[in-house]
């Protein structure tokens, strides 16, 4: 109960108390191009989130928790036009690793191919690669610090 209190609380006032606030939210914004590509996360997406969060935040379960939450409010606001489109995260994550270069670390294109075993439809594999190709160009290109 407690744990759900704390999280719910970090969500509300994640940019004030959550250390390195923008380093999370740029790849919770990766996460999410790479999952929001279908229109809709799947249990196999799900899993291989919360795999992948607790893979990045070994010894923080708050921290992978707070990701995967971060993820699903992108996902939410993609869904519910709520002030982000999936063009607009394209651009968001454009922008924040051309002013923070350090960022580019922070793209696992390991990780990000993961889930493309959670994809059936052969566009959306399509789609998936050309994702991950952009971001390999990004970090590519703005990795060199």
């Amino acid at each position: 109960m407690f744990r759900k209190i704390k999280r719910n609380i970090l969500k509300m006032f994640r940019e004030l108390l959550v250390y390195h606030n923008k380093s999370l939210e740029f790849r919770a914004k990766t996460l999410t191009l790479i999952i929001a590509l279908d229109d809709k996360i799947n249990p196999c997406e799900e899993e291989m989130l919360k795999r992948v969060a607790h893979e990045i935040y070994r010894d923080d379960d708050g921290r992978a928790d707070l990701l995967i939450d971060t993820v699903g409010e992108y996902f939410q606001k993609i869904q519910t036009k709520n002030g982000l489109n999936y063009e607009h995260l394209i651009t968001n994550v454009e922008k924040d690793i051309k002013d923070h270069r350090r960022y580019a670390k922070k793209i696992d294109m390991d990780r990000l191919r993961l889930f493309g075993e959670c994809l059936h439809d052969e566009d959306d594999k399509i789609f998936h690669q050309r994702m991950l190709d952009f971001l390999e160009n990004l970090k590519d290109e703005y990795g060199t610090v």
